[in-house]
This record gives structure tokens, C-alpha cells and sequence, in this order.
């Protein structure tokens, strides 16, 4: 090997400092590629989330003017419900419906902003249609049993192809499920938009909204379901001497379950209802008794803000089990067959007496 010039050994020292350089910004260089590329990524999504949301907004004004032309504005104009019980029945439905059509034409013009604010502004209507839906199912179920002219009527709409065999029953609920539609809708369009847009806090703030009024709107359902399950409860019991629709109390869960009693004597089988402040036993009334053969004679109401409840056992993955509830001058042994099931009772009383107490 010959010896290299001054000039060459400049030249080589200059490629080894080019390559040495190249290496060192490789990283940044693909870093910017990475950065660019995780932006085209979420460009994408949410390109297609957009595109997602205004057809199905289409399809689901579609639906809206089923009920707004069909029923509302013809009924309006018949007078064949009174305008008190037309409100009662559709609420703020036509308000929702021109809200919609305002979301939609700012979204064909591609004005996400405008459109956001927009819909921020009408977001109330929805939980205000979920508090009217009790009480429009109900008005909506004794019109049809009292007024002929708007049963014949709604059975003819209901026949129009636009319908294509839908009731109007099945579009009322259409709002609150469009409502949770909403919500992923908004939080996907969120997730796939950079910090630095200039719509990103106003998609913040919508995704807020709709949180908000969906946990309204599901506050209202589980009211309104527990509702439900205290008046059944009362129907099952004999007479009306235990009360259950009491304000405030939340239906928890119910079972058969054994009494162990404390002199040797047999297994009691007993129906328990828990409910947020108070556990209550029942048994069968009598099979052939003409007006109650299907009810429950309450035997006892046990408040729970004085009760202690132990696992006696149950612990392992033995048959069953047994629970201990103490009160100040009473003790019950209950007891299960289904391990599974004893020990869904024991997390269901410590939770309810550690809410009380809390």
C-alpha cells in the first residue's frame, strides 16, 4: 500500500467526517419521517370518522323527518291529538330535528367549527327529550287506547313505504341513541387531532358536552329503571303494610336464599330483596290462597345502617357458603348452596352498609 498524499488524507478525513455527520442525523431525519407519517395516520382516521358522521347524521335526519312530516305536522294541522298531549308525546323532537339539519349543512361545507358550536348549543334538547320519554310513552299508550281517530291514523302512517315496516314506537328512541353515537364520534374526531389544530379545543369542549348530558341522560334511565324495579317489588308483596317506593332508595338485588335457625330446627328458605338501605325476607304465600297464591308475605325489614355482615364460610373453593348478618337484637345465618352465589351476596351487603356508613 502506497503512501497518501496530504491532499488525499484530507479527502478521506473529510468523507469520514461526512459519514460520521449522516449518522448523526439519520435518527432526526427518520424521527421527522416517523412524526410526519403518525400525522398522516391520524389525518386518515379522522378524515373517515367525518365522513362516518355526516352520513350517518343523513340517515339519521331521515328517520327524524319520518316522525316530524308524517305525524307532527300532519297531526298539527288535523288537530287530532291536543296540542298539551302533542307535546307531551314528540317533546322537544322538531327542536333536535332542525338542530340536526344545522349539524349536517355545516358538516357538507366542511365548516367543523361552526358546526361544533352549534351542536354545543343544542345539546340541552337531549336530556330534556330523556326526561320527557316517560311520560310520553305513557301518553302515547293511552291515545291509542281511548282515541280511535289516531290509532286508525298512526296504523295508516306506519303503512307508507318510507317507513318500511317501522313503528313510530321504534323511532321516538332514535335521539338518545344517536346521542351515544355522538359521543364516539366526537372522542375518535378528538383522538386523531393534533394539539396545535385550530379546532382541537373546541372538539375538547364538545366531547365535554357530551359526556356531560350522556351522564344526565343515563342518570335519568337509571332512575327511571329503579323505579321500576321498586314498583315491582311491591306488587309482589302481600298488602301494602311495607312500603317500598320510598324516595331515595335504590334497588340493589334479590334471592333465594337459607336461613340457618339457631335451635337445630330445618332450613328455612327464604326470598331476600336488598335494596340501598334496607334487607328484607319473604316467603311464598300460600299456593291456594284465591288472591295471593303468587305474592310474598314480608316476615321482616332489617335497616342496614345497623348491620355487620361476616363470611362464615365460603372462603375457599368449597360448595357454597355461609353469611352472618348482626344486628343490635338479631342475628341471621344465610347460607347458599352456590359458592358464586354467596359470595355475590357478601360484596353486594358490604358495599350497601359501607355506602351507608361512609
Amino acid at each position: 500500500m502506497g503512501f497518501l498524499s496530504p491532499a488525499g488524507e484530507l479527502y478521506l478525513l473529510y468523507l469520514s467526517c461526512e459519514a460520521a455527520m449522516s449518522d448523526l442525523f439519520l435518527p432526526f431525519m427518520a424521527g421527522a419521517n416517523t412524526v410526519e407519517e403518525q400525522r398522516a395516520r391520524w389525518e386518515r382516521k379522522r378524515s373517515r370518522t367525518a365522513k362516518e358522521l355526516l352520513e350517518t347524521e343523513h340517515k339519521y335526519l331521515e328517520q327524524l323527518d319520518l316522525v316530524v312530516t308524517f305525524f307532527m305536522t300532519i297531526l298539527k294541522a288535523k288537530g287530532t291529538l291536543k296540542p298539551a298531549v302533542l307535546d307531551t308525546i314528540f317533546g322537544p323532537l322538531e327542536s333536535i330535528y332542525a338542530a340536526s339539519q344545522v349539524l349536517s349543512l355545516h358538516l357538507e361545507r366542511g365548516n367543523l367549527g361552526l358546526a361544533l358550536e352549534n351542536f354545543c348549543q343544542n345539546l340541552e334538547l337531549y336530556g330534556h327529550y330523556a326526561e320527557n320519554m316517560q311520560q310520553a310513552n305513557k301518553s302515547l299508550e293511552e291515545q291509542l287506547k281511548k282515541n280511535k281517530s289516531f290509532r286508525r291514523f298512526k296504523k295508516l302512517q306506519e303503512t307508507r313505504p318510507q317507513f318500511q315496516g317501522r313503528k313510530l314506537e321504534d323511532l321516538l328512541p332514535l335521539p338518545l341513541q344517536r346521542l351515544h353515537q355522538y359521543k364516539h364520534f366526537f372522542r375518535d374526531l378528538l383522538e386523531n387531532t393534533i394539539p396545535d389544530n385550530a379546532e382541537y379545543q373546541k372538539l375538547a369542549k364538545t366531547v365535554k358536552c357530551v359526556s356531560e348530558v350522556s351522564e344526565w341522560v343515563q342518570d335519568i334511565v337509571r332512575r327511571r329503571e329503579n323505579t321500576l324495579q321498586l314498583r315491582r317489588v311491591q306488587k309482589l308483596l302481600k298488602g301494602q303494610k311495607t312500603q317500598i317506593l320510598v324516595p331515595g332508595r335504590w334497588y340493589i338485588r334479590e334471592g333465594w336464599l337459607s336461613v340457618v335457625p339457631s335451635k337445630g330446627e330445618e332450613l328455612k328458605h327464604r326470598m331476600f330483596f336488598l335494596f340501598s338501605d334496607i334487607f328484607i325476607s319473604t316467603k311464598p304465600c300460600h299456593p291456594l290462597h284465591p288472591l295471593n297464591s303468587k305474592k310474598l308475605a314480608c316476615q321482616a325489614v332489617y335497616p342496614l345502617h345497623q348491620c355487620v355482615v361476616d363470611k362464615v364460610f365460603g372462603h375457599t373453593q368449597s360448595q357454597g357458603g355461609l353469611l352472618s348478618l348482626s344486628f343490635p337484637h338479631k342475628r341471621l345465618l344465610l347460607m347458599s348452596s352456590n359458592q358464586q352465589d354467596i359470595n355475590d351476596w357478601y360484596r353486594s351487603l358490604t358495599a350497601a352498609v359501607r355506602k351507608l356508613k361512609d
